[in-house]
């Protein structure tokens, strides 16, 4: 039984950084060749038969299928990539003015859809002056809404 036993001193510094060397440099190849796959998929001017080409030669000649793609397609796919990360923003942007200004209608609004039903019959005038005066007493108009102010000690109304 002779083994040989490896400690941690029988591997020497430049080894240690050969191996995190190539570890990192495999983990950036997994990384380019995944993004060169979503590159792939997310260009809607390349048609279904030549993304599965380039989807084949990729996967079935790795190294050389990226480095093909990186030359003849590499200048685009940041122009793609710029385009969905506008899209995305733009999207995003939309949806925060959509559901910030979308909470409340406005007075004018509010009063609008109250004189409709007015002239419709579905409410009195009794009812159309009280929705009116809550409109624009305590809240104030519905645009610059403020929270009711916590009541105070009972005036015996």
């Amino acid at each position: 039984m002779s083994t040989a036993m490896y400690l941690a001193y029988d591997f020497p510094l430049l080894s240690t950084f050969w191996a995190m060397l190539w570890f990192f440099l495999w983990i950036l190849w997994f990384v380019l060749l995944f993004r060169i796959i979503v590159d792939i998929f997310r260009d809607d001017a390349m048609s279904g038969w030549a993304k599965a080409g380039w989807l084949v030669f990729v996967v079935v000649l790795p190294f050389l299928g990226v480095f093909v793609y990186v030359i003849a397609r590499g200048k685009n796919m940041g122009r793609r990539e710029i385009a969905q990360a506008r899209e995305q923003q733009a999207a995003f942007d939309s949806y925060v003015r959509e559901t910030a200004a979308g909470g409340r209608p406005s007075s004018a609004d509010e009063l609008t859809k109250l004189s409709q039903l007015k002239e419709s019959g579905h409410i009195t005038e009794d009812e159309f002056q009280r929705a009116k005066a809550l409109i624009f007493t305590d809240y104030g108009p519905a645009g610059a809404r403020k929270e009711p102010q916590a009541a105070g000690p009972s005036t015996g109304r």
